[in-house]
């Protein structure tokens, strides 16, 4: 039965990094394309919206959008990005930022270091601060479960 009360911290803990992993991932491809210096002209192709949740938990929703932009090389690339703005409608012609050797990873948010820097930096500490709380939780088992002499049984 102790195992299951580090079974479940040690669950959560390989879940937040899993999240901080790509938290990561998405702000340095993020910020990549916006410094790799290179814009288009880029047309939204289509806009969806995905639900998540219902029942007995909140219910989210994603504003995605599909764009089309031709690099300098004159290449179609077509991409999707999450979180656009609500006001981007099918149709519209939007400024994209690139790199030239991933044009793929292009993102059309306008470029925002300070922001992005904010945003993640916080969402950072609130994954380490889950973090923290489940070994906290984990060495107060171990401190409950150890005998008289600090070692357990």
């Amino acid at each position: 039965m102790e195992a299951f009360f580090y079974a479940v911290p040690a669950v959560m803990i390989a879940g937040l990094l899993c999240g901080a992993a790509g938290l990561v991932r998405r702000s340095r491809r993020t910020a990549r394309a916006w410094r790799g210096g290179l814009v288009a002209q880029a047309r939204c192709l289509r806009s969806y919206t995905t639900v998540s949740g219902g029942g007995d938990t909140v219910v989210g929703t994603t504003l995605h959008h599909v764009y089309e932009f031709t690099t300098r090389e004159g290449r179609a690339v077509r991409f999707e990005e999450a979180n656009g703005p609500a006001t981007t409608l099918e149709g519209d012609v939007v400024t994209v930022h690139y790199a030239a050797g991933r044009p793929e990873e292009a993102t059309a948010r306008v470029p925002a270091r300070g922001r992005l820097l904010a945003e993640s930096g916080f969402l950072l500490l609130f994954l380490c601060a889950g973090i923290a709380l489940c070994v906290l939780f984990m060495a107060g088992v171990h401190a409950m479960s150890a005998g008289p002499d600090g070692f357990l049984p």
